[in-house]
């Protein structure tokens, strides 16, 4: 092994945490009590940053960019972090509150903390993250290391085909802004003692909330914590993680059924061979005793043999058997919305960069493309292929119709079919032919 004066920042964090995931492992009610002082270590600062600037995002209220930030230099913005939280001075800033829309119409609720704030808690959670990775349950999926929503689709199919087809389709309402404080900080209490660390968190969860010039939540808000924030996945997975261990409890209310649970962030399913009522029951009054609420209107019960459900922009549905025999296959395909949802986001990207060089405006529609076609293709789990000549014709119909409106000049783009010539020429892929590079799934 290389000594740690030749190792990145990135290693060195790895090597840290590999070190407190088996701790957390072979102690299980161990309490980690002083990891404070490892936040603001330079390595961590730096490695903390990097992963922020890959996920790039908007500024937050005050502001600031990335390239602002490095313009002035990221080492001295680093060394004052490091010396707030040294010197325990740190305090967030407001958050500044956005909406983005959802599927249904709706409007979805953002918090952005200020780059500042996303790099503090993003040390945070590389710090404290691992502890709770070894108590988590496997059939957790959302926001952890090394799984994915495909590996939820996988293991859904896996209990398919096992005979668990009752399912239990639930929702949860507004489960982010809903999140109790108190007992969220409790349950993270179990395994943190440094109190340092839970002051930190405690300051994020009541962190004033700045809306069209209006400033909310602050120290008397007593639930939610901001979707957009760095850390608020792990506390969502912290606290549902309850439910988790409550559905494989050997001998529990729903261990004694049969009833599995997949789960993606606050997104999941029951699944048996027959769904008890007394489960589903004692789920509504334990989810009532974590002061958390299921949306009636959107979860359901069903029998995915003869009724199809979605997760997570999947499908799944039995469907005749192509040859005619009077048997039924496991259909497991991109949904209605998703594919709707791909569209739009062309439409938008074109109404907005139409005027840009085709190499641009392929390369840029390429990685819209392969990223929806990436997702949706699991290997020996999922059937992308219709839906992927679905958006071959639509690309096909909206960019002859496109550029034949943008103008009236003779050009191959107006008269011969756009998308032959940019596919042709500049390299625009055709989804009816990419053969996609998916991540390794692990059911």
């Amino acid at each position: 092994m290389k000594p740690k004066s030749q190792l990145s920042d990135e290693e060195r964090v790895r090597d840290f945490q590999r070190k407190l995931y088996l701790k957390a492992k072979q102690e299980v009610k161990f309490r980690f009590y002083a990891l404070y002082d490892k936040i603001y270590l330079p390595y961590v600062l730096r490695e903390a940053y990097s992963r922020c600037r890959k996920n790039k995002g908007a500024p937050g209220i005050d502001g600031k960019t990335f390239d602002v930030i490095e313009a002035e230099g990221v080492c001295e913005f680093l060394k004052g972090i490091e010396q707030e939280l040294k010197a325990q001075k740190y305090k967030p800033n407001m958050v500044k509150r956005v909406y983005i829309p959802k599927a249904n119409g709706k409007m979805r609720p953002l918090g952005i903390p200020t780059i500042k704030d996303r790099v503090v808690q993003m040390a945070c959670k590389m710090i404290i993250e691992p502890v709770f990775e070894a108590d988590f349950e496997d059939e957790s999926y959302g926001f952890r290391p090394r799984k994915s929503a495909q590996d939820a689709i996988a293991k859904i199919k896996k209990n398919l085909t096992e005979g668990l087809e009752d399912i239990f389709d639930a929702d949860l309402s507004a489960y982010f802004d809903t999140i109790p404080h108190k007992e969220l900080v409790t349950l993270v209490g179990l395994r943190i003692s440094d109190l340092k660390i839970l002051h930190l968190i405690k300051m994020w969860l009541k962190a004033p909330v700045w809306e069209d010039g209006k400033i909310g939540g602050g120290k008397k808000n007593k639930v939610g914590t901001p979707q957009g924030g760095v850390i608020s996945p792990l506390l969502a997975n912290i606290y549902l993680h309850i439910l988790d261990k409550a559905v494989k409890r050997i001998g529990g209310q729903f261990h004694r059924y049969g009833i599995r649970i997949v789960r993606y962030a606050d997104d999941f399913v029951l699944m048996a061979k027959t769904m008890a009522k007394e489960s589903l029951e004692y789920l509504e009054k334990m989810l009532e005793k974590m002061k958390l609420q299921l949306n009636t209107e959107k979860s359901r019960i069903l029998n995915a043999e003869t009724e199809a459900f979605n997760f997570l922009g999947f499908t799944f549905r039995y469907d005749r058997d192509l040859h005619g025999r009077n048997t039924k296959y496991l259909n497991v395909i991109p949904g209605k919305k998703a594919e709707q949802k791909v569209r739009e986001k062309i439409d938008v990207y074109l109404k907005s960069n139409g005027h840009r060089p085709p190499i641009i405006i392929v390369n840029e529609l390429n990685a819209i493309i392969r990223g929806w076609i990436n997702y949706f293709s699991i290997p020996g789990v999922s059937y992308p292929q219709k839906a992927k000549r679905n958006l071959r014709f639509y690309l096909m119909d909206k960019l002859y119709r496109y550029y034949r409106r943008k103008s009236q000049r003779k050009c191959k783009l107006y008269n011969h079919g756009a998308f032959e010539v940019l596919h042709k020429k500049y390299g625009l892929i055709d989804p009816s032919k990419y053969i996609p590079n998916p991540a390794p799934v692990n059911a």
